[in-house]
């Protein structure tokens, strides 16, 4: 808080340093014969050459009253773009540097008044510590992405922790740095085929909906895992079609859409684009894939609640951990993984009755299925 002064009185102070200097200036450019501006000098001056000159009978009439006509037009410019802050004289200093003091004991005023002085600063670590801690129904994709982020830095090695990593970094509209978490779950685990294809849908998100050449070669390596991927055969399609192939991305959209469910909502979006190539010969245009909106996703959660299960494993003495691990699977309806922790939890803590009473209605948690 002494730094935050001490940095607030320096500005105050350059702040009035900067405005004296400036009337300075303004003061130094007032003229130099009877208090008038030089430049208006300057044109009074032509003024009088052209009297001179008509005097001695060097301009005719119509010229000398174009001469005069312009030189006055001329004044009349200068002298209504002439500086007007009479800055010179002690009044106006004195009125500076008043307006210079009074500008932060206006601030500190309204901060008393507005904020919170005595409140202490929270750093960042314990917000993250307060965040892993909580519900993870109850944060969002940025703070789920901030808590996941810690849990890989414990775990270099852990590739789901990487995924989860990614969809709440593109839940929170962050493609580049979920491309970033699965170029490095792909180099941990190029087998995976869902982390090739989400490699290259983040590669689309950053390309604002164009399959460039990073995306269709993740793509391509999804396939060669899982030819039968949705996601890499309707992207590979679309980057056809936006090469010019219409037919070609047309019969790959085609063949794709009757391979999906008669159930599956994606047959009717496909539909719909499958209609309007058709009809212009070309794509509609970029469209990136949107990021979830709203509260966290049900994959964002599960990873939260995979890395304190790993958490509780690795540093079992935490019972108000093991009552949230019951209550996050009660809450994803995975009922065997919820009776697993609470047995465990149970067997730790047999002898001590207000944490079992607290496992107990945890495990009783209803379950929530928009996070299922």
């Amino acid at each position: 808080m002494i730094v935050f002064w001490i940095a607030t009185a320096a500005l105050s102070a350059a702040t009035a340093a900067l405005m004296m200097r400036g009337a300075a200036r303004s003061a130094a450019g007032v003229t130099r014969a009877g208090g008038d501006d030089a430049s208006l000098a300057v044109h009074r001056r032509q003024l009088s050459e052209i009297d001179d000159l008509a005097e001695r009978r060097l301009l005719a009439g119509s010229e000398l009253k174009a001469a005069r006509a312009e030189a006055g037009r001329r004044l009349i410019a200068a002298a209504e773009g002439a500086s007007a802050w009479p800055v010179e004289g002690p009044r106006m200093r004195l009125a500076v540097i008043t307006a210079a003091g009074l500008a932060p004991l206006a601030a500190l005023a309204l901060y008393i008044g507005v904020g919170a002085p005595g409140f202490n600063d929270q750093p960042y670590t314990r917000r993250l510590a307060e965040w892993r801690a909580s519900d993870p129904a109850q944060l969002g994709p940025e703070r789920i992405a901030a808590v996941m982020l810690q849990i890989t830095r414990e775990r270099p090695g852990d590739v789901e922790a990487l995924r989860h990593l990614a969809l709440a970094r593109m839940a929170g509209g962050d493609a580049s740095g979920a491309a970033q978490a699965l170029r490095q779950a792909v180099a941990l685990a190029p087998q995976r085929a869902e982390l090739w294809v989400g490699l290259g849908e983040t590669f689309v998100a950053e390309g604002q909906g164009e399959v460039g050449a990073d995306a269709r070669r993740a793509f391509s390596e999804g396939l060669k895992r899982d030819p039968r991927n949705v996601s890499a055969l309707y992207h590979l399609a679309r980057a056809r079609i936006a090469d010019g192939d219409v037919a070609g991305g047309l019969a790959a959209w085609k063949a794709l859409q009757n391979d999906l469910p008669a159930g599956d909502g994606r047959r009717a979006v496909l539909g719909q684009e499958i209609a309007q190539v058709t009809r212009d010969g070309r794509l509609a245009g970029p469209d990136a894939p949107a990021a979830p909106a709203g509260g966290p996703t049900p994959d964002m959660i599960k990873g939260m609640v995979k890395g304190l299960a790993q958490r509780l494993d690795a540093n079992p003495d935490d019972p108000d951990g093991w009552v949230r691990l019951v209550r996050s699977y009660a809450v994803l309806g995975d009922a065997a993984a919820r009776d697993a922790a609470l047995a465990k939890a149970q067997a730790r803590y047999g002898d001590q009755p207000k944490i079992l009473a607290a496992l107990r209605q945890a495990a009783q948690t209803p379950s929530n299925a928009a996070v299922q």
